[in-house]
């Protein structure tokens, strides 16, 4: 009975294991999903200004008002980085109506080499909405002296405007000429539509330092009377995030 007892309980094992089910595995190790995420915020950051021919380029503007340099743009997301300032040298004084150019813009490269190009201004959208923006401008007053002589019928023109960006996002609109007014009336100078002007963008008064050098006019008549001073005007620009047409 012992005997015929074991032999029962082996056989019985034995069985067990022959019936169990067989797991089958796939020869290349089979496939598995993972995920990647990342979430962009709008920025705030001041954005540096860029070279006007290549907006790859950080550089530092010189300003020819201010020897202490430009003042920091504005803070973001929507933001006004730079704008030229404008200097139209000294001039003699003559009775024939005459018409002075702005001197190009000067800058350091990313390498502190000083070069020279176009008068710009430049607007970041950083808001991460593609929606659009505006940006005019407007002479504060007419020049004129520290003594409130004014240079009468003197007139600002902006020339040869165009468009430069390293964005992908779609160009904004840019004026290619503006007449300055200087009783303060606004002035349109660049615009986003909706759809458009997510980035970095300039309007440059030129192409190159040459065409920059012709871009931007100052006319004054002949029969204004000119002092032996120094005159000078103010511009403020306005950018607001209303889309363009």
């Amino acid at each position: 009975m012992k005997k015929f007892g074991s032999l029962f309980l082996a056989t019985a094992i034995l069985a067990g294991i022959t019936l169990a089910p067989v797991t089958t595995f796939a020869a290349d190790g089979g496939n598995y999903d993972s995920n990647g995420v990342i979430t962009f915020a709008p920025n705030t950051d001041i954005t540096d200004p860029v070279d006007p021919v290549d907006p790859t380029n950080p550089v530092t503007p010189v300003d020819p008002t201010d020897p202490t340099g430009p003042k920091p743009g504005t803070a973001g997301p929507l933001s006004i980085d730079y704008a030229s300032s404008l200097d139209f040298g000294t001039q003699k004084i003559t009775s024939k109506d005459e018409i002075y150019q702005a001197k190009p813009q000067k800058y350091l490269d990313k390498d502190g080499v000083e070069k020279t190009g176009p008068n710009f201004v430049q607007v970041t959208d950083n808001r991460g909405t593609e929606k659009g923006w505006t940006l005019q401008m407007k002479q504060n007053t007419q020049f004129q002296t520290v003594d409130a002589e004014e240079l009468t019928g003197a007139e600002i023109t902006f020339k040869n405007g165009n468009v430069v960006t390293a964005s992908a996002s779609g160009k904004p609109t840019g004026e290619a000429t503006i007449v300055a007014d200087p009783s303060g009336a606004l002035k349109d100078v660049m615009a986003a539509a909706d759809g458009q002007g997510a980035g970095t963008y300039l309007l440059d008064w030129g192409t190159d330092a040459t065409t920059a050098a012709t871009s931007i006019e100052l006319s004054v008549p002949g029969s204004t009377t000119k002092y032996a001073k120094k005159y000078s005007t103010t511009f403020t620009w306005v950018l607001s995030d209303t889309p363009g047409n």
